[in-house]
């Protein structure tokens, strides 16, 4: 048997371990074979495009390289579809959104944003609007307005906010979704 086919027989922990005391690449480059129809499903979900995913399946074991000899890693198939999720809620959160309100809709971005179909000063609806969140944010429930800030502000994952503030994630992802659900009726108030 040749080395690469010795590889081959190796369990993922196996590899894992393989690959700490060692460091040679091609330990992950089995793991790589084995789980990049899996990690690709997953950046399809996400970003239902093929260029996009294909990107970011690479950019995710790339990540593998530093990621395998900061973890211990009990399940690496659950671990790997976490990582890869957040990478990709992660590449996400940066693209511009659209946001809709009652009487206008804006977009985010980092120069601008302006009302449809209206001649106002974009940058004093966006401090306005940016203001309005400040506010509604200071009026939610300690916990929901940690989680939410966290989240989305830092830019978290669901286990690093887990990690920081002591919840579960059960409890993470509850305090997420009613901070959101409470931040949208708060928002409401001020359209």
């Amino acid at each position: 048997m040749t080395k690469l086919q010795n590889i081959q027989q190796l369990a993922d922990l196996e590899l894992i371990e393989a690959y700490q005391s060692s460091q040679d690449k091609s330990y992950i480059g089995v793991l790589f074979q084995r789980y990049l129809h899996l990690v690709y499903g997953v950046c399809m979900k996400y970003f239902k495009n093929e260029d996009e995913s294909k990107d970011a399946v690479m950019n995710i074991f790339e990540k593998l390289i530093t990621d395998l000899n900061k973890h211990k890693i009990q399940n690496f198939k659950g671990w790997l579809h976490i990582v890869s999720k957040n990478h990709c809620l992660m590449e996400l959160r940066k693209k511009p959104k659209l946001i809709s309100g009652q009487d206008y809709h804006f977009v985010e971005s980092n120069e601008y944003a302006h009302p449809a179909g209206e001649n106002s000063e974009p940058s004093i609806l966006k401090e306005q609007s940016l203001n309005n969140l400040e506010k509604s944010i200071e009026k939610l429930d300690s916990s929901q307005r940690i989680c939410i800030e966290l989240f989305y502000l830092k830019q978290l994952s669901y286990v690093e906010v887990a990690e920081q503030t002591g919840f579960n994630m059960n409890q993470v992802k509850s305090y997420l979704q009613n901070g959101k659900r409470n931040l949208k009726n708060l928002m409401d108030q001020y359209e």
